[in-house]
């Protein structure tokens, strides 16, 4: 549901889904109520959006291509990789070691994760071509 703040004058700020769809028998009833609140700094003083979609707003209007497919299963197994080698802690340490030396590095990456995605990302394409 939205994140809400109030304050002395009533609502300041919502941010997120107010309403969504009900689905009955097979199909949704009323839209989908959003609203953002841009938190990043600007100088524009329009901060709040807010948007009403159609229930099947978000419903995919085209079939899944090969492409698509494989780069679901790729990015699914690296995710799989990540996970093991996160819980393989003689290979979290040398991960932390390797890590700590690149992330100072011209393109080095900066979190633990990245470094991990980046690697596992390599050895699976290196093995699936």
């Amino acid at each position: 549901m939205a994140l809400s703040i109030v304050g002395p004058g009533g609502i300041e700020t919502i941010s997120g889904a107010i309403k969504k769809p009900k689905k009955q028998n097979g199909h949704n009833h009323g839209n989908y109520v959003i609203m953002t609140h841009r938190t990043a700094a600007t100088t524009n003083p329009n901060c709040q959006r807010f948007y009403v979609k159609s229930a099947d707003a978000y419903k995919r209007s085209t079939p899944v291509t090969a492409d698509e497919q494989a780069q679901r299963a790729r990015f699914a197994a690296i995710s799989r990789a990540v996970a093991a080698r996160g819980k393989d802690m003689a290979q979290t340490a040398q991960d932390i070691t390797a890590f700590n030396a690149q992330k100072d590095q011209p393109g080095g990456l900066q979190t633990l994760k990245a470094y991990r995605w980046n690697i596992c990302a390599q050895e699976y394409d290196q093995n699936n071509g």
